[in-house]
């Protein structure tokens, strides 16, 4: 930044309050002109809140925020997007009924009138190519897997060209090539003199990106650093108060259960075979998959967003109808796709999107924690909900999550992102007797939640459970996995044993590409 010129943006005394939370208390910082300034915080630490404040979705309830050296009041996302300052929000802003070019042109001021479907399409398409993010102008968001979705938001901000591009978590549904691609356009956004505040858990990528860091805790500033002077895991224990350590999760505990799948061993606890099913346009997105799910074992299944992983775990779980083939439960075919039933099976579920699909965000934590149990005893008794009974098992299910909150009336919205996901995956754990299907369960957490999560997979697995792990973090899998399924264009193209699996075997498979001596089960059935 030259000799006199001011900060593009300027936070000075922030505060932000909800009922029974201090979000953000006196947080002062600047961006510069020219920098990526990353932002960091365990969940909770008031990250999203603060940059709601700067896009307008939320007022201050004290500070001021200083745009090019001069004070702004945003009383609407409308205002910030016209000052300059664009966002890509953690959960999705996009509209489901939509397709991909409306959503792109929606409330964009360059959108022509009356533009016909066609245009917007073209339009988009012609968006796609200058950014590099490959989307399907005419998909329905509706349809769409969550990576999918988050590279719409994405091209959608870039397309308006702002100054400052807050960007919250945005690596989390990408694949490396993808996020590769992402950090290019940014570095170039940033050589032009703009600006970008980048949120993330992933402290490589940080240290990769960023100019400076910033890290908040409970709501306050506890300081910036040039990236330069920092390393991941002196950023981790500034994050969480803590030394975050690593270790392979695939060793077992003493006493653990052993994998039940050798020669003799019970039928497998789930299975599927030639299975096959298709979009609400016709469209199959998943092709002839056979695998088998065994207790004690994790199975992690991996694939660029978009390639048939949401489709899976419906069916596993009850929610999709298979169009061909079979699901078996210990060895018997599954008649109907009922999630209820599966449930009650002992088949737990982490979606892919906690919001959508697993919560519901204008309830609070009390009956959203009830949600799966409403209809059983002691929650449910003769047709009716009783509410002191849900409101126990909430506190069970917060105290096993570590999770602080205000009061179990708190709506569940008013909660962090990593909040709600912890909450999410105990809840689910305590139905999961037999089998969890996990979708992305650490996406957005920050370091120390994410090992937190990933206990609860592997003490579930120790417990001879059976765990269907599906990441878009290749570490990660191989850190926690017994197995790895490859999925690409909806077919099941390998299983490796992740312990002598590698990313190269693994990312040639995502792409499609037989991987060259890559040891597999055989026939992509696992």
């Amino acid at each position: 930044m030259a000799p006199g010129t001011p900060p593009i943006l300027q936070l000075q005394g922030i505060c932000k309050y909800f009922p029974g939370v201090i979000a953000n208390q006196d947080v002062s910082l600047d961006v510069a002109p020219g920098e990526i300034h990353a932002l960091l915080g365990e969940n909770g630490a008031g990250k999203s809140t603060l940059m709601n404040v700067v896009t307008g979705i939320y007022q201050p309830d004290g500070g001021e925020i200083i745009l090019d050296g001069y004070g702004q009041s945003f009383a609407a996302p409308q205002d910030a997007i016209r000052a300059g300052i664009g966002m890509v929000h953690q959960h999705f802003k996009l509209v489901p009924a939509f397709t991909v070019a409306e959503n792109i042109h929606l409330g964009w001021r360059e959108t022509p009138f009356r533009a016909s479907a066609k245009t917007l399409e073209s339009r988009t398409r012609a968006l796609s190519e200058r950014f590099g993010f490959s989307v399907r102008p005419d998909a329905v968001v509706a349809d769409l897997s969550a990576g999918e979705q988050q590279r719409v938001e994405i091209l959608r901000v870039l397309a308006r060209q702002a100054r400052l591009l807050i960007l919250d978590e945005p690596t989390a549904v990408l694949t490396p090539a993808e996020t590769r691609d992402l950090f290019r356009a940014l570095r170039a956004f940033r050589a032009r003199g703009n600006a970008v505040i980048l949120i993330s858990h992933k402290l490589d990528e940080v240290i990769d990106i960023s100019d400076r860091i910033s890290i908040l805790r409970a709501g306050r500033h506890v300081g910036t650093w040039r990236t330069a002077d920092c390393t991941a895991a002196g950023l981790a224990t500034i994050m969480v108060g803590r030394e975050i350590v690593r270790r392979d999760l695939r060793a077992r505990a003493p006493g653990a259960a052993a994998i039940a799948r050798d020669p003799g061993a019970a039928a497998p606890v789930l299975s599927l075979r030639g299975a096959s099913c298709r979009d609400a346009r016709g469209i199959e997105t998943l092709r002839d998959v056979t695998l088998d799910v065994h207790g004690g074992e994790i199975l992690g299944i991996a694939g660029v967003a978009g390639n048939g992983q949401r489709e899976l775990t419906q069916v596993l779980t009850g929610m999709m109808p298979l169009s061909a083939g079979t699901v078996l439960l210990d060895g018997a075919p599954v008649p109907l796709a009922d999630p209820a039933a599966f449930a009650r099976a002992g088949i737990g579920h982490i979606p892919e999107d906690r919001l959508r699909s697993g919560l519901a965000p204008s309830l609070d934590i009390t009956d959203n924690m009830a949600l799966r149990e409403y209809a059983r005893p002691p929650i449910g008794r003769h047709g009716l909900y009783d509410r002191a009974a849900a409101a126990r098992l909430a506190g069970t299910i917060v105290a096993a999550a570590e999770v602080r909150v205000p009061d179990l009336a708190t709506p569940i919205r008013n909660l962090s992102g990593g909040n709600q996901q912890r909450l999410v995956a105990r809840r689910e754990i305590r139905i999961a007797s037999r089998v969890l299907v996990a979708a992305y369960p650490s996406r957005g957490l920050d370091i120390g939640a994410i090992a937190t999560v990933l206990r609860y997979l592997t003490d579930l697995r120790d417990q001879g459970v059976a765990v269907v792990l599906v990441s878009e973090d290749l570490e990660e899998l191989l850190n926690v996995a017994d197995r790895i399924g490859v999925l690409f264009h909806g077919r099941l193209m390998a299983t490796i044993d992740a312990a002598t699996a590698d990313m190269e075997t693994i990312g040639l498979l995502m792409g499609g590409r037989s991987a060259p001596n890559g040891p597999t089960s055989g026939g992509g059935h696992a």
